[in-house]
């Protein structure tokens, strides 16, 4: 595909500022194309695609990490790379929610301590901040 995009217009048709296709190549998971000496570099239209797809998986909650590795994979195993990596993902947010979960209920009882006005004068989330493990 012609290379005919500034890095504005990729930013502006990918949906992101300049800094963050700049991120992106610094970390690796854009490539940059040549500067041609007194002008600008050309990126393909398709890299808008790609950025795309990584605001995407970010918004998944993928890491820059995970990403890199889903736009590495390729091939056959493609789709089992892919299974496994989101198989992952949602045992780290299964594990997020219990842990959110517990943390709800233990400042929700003590809200209700606090508005009951229950216990001594201190506060019961001062304390229990105070006693740390």
């Amino acid at each position: 595909m012609q290379q005919d995009l500034t890095i504005g217009r990729l930013a502006a048709l990918a949906g992101v500022n300049v800094e963050t296709i700049r991120y992106y190549q610094r970390r690796g998971l854009l490539g940059e194309p040549q500067k041609p000496l007194g002008g600008y570099r050309h990126y393909p239209a398709d890299m808008a695609k790609r950025v795309r797809f990584i605001k995407r998986a970010q918004a998944l909650g993928f890491t820059l990490e995970e990403i890199a590795g889903l736009l590495r994979l390729d091939g056959s195993d493609c789709c089992a790379g892919t299974r496994e990596l989101a198989a992952h993902k949602i045992a780290l947010i299964e594990q997020k929610l219990n842990d959110l979960t517990a943390i709800h209920n233990v400042l929700s009882a003590l809200v209700h301590q606090c508005g009951n006005g229950e216990g001594e004068a201190s506060c019961p989330i001062i304390r229990v901040l105070e006693q740390g493990d």
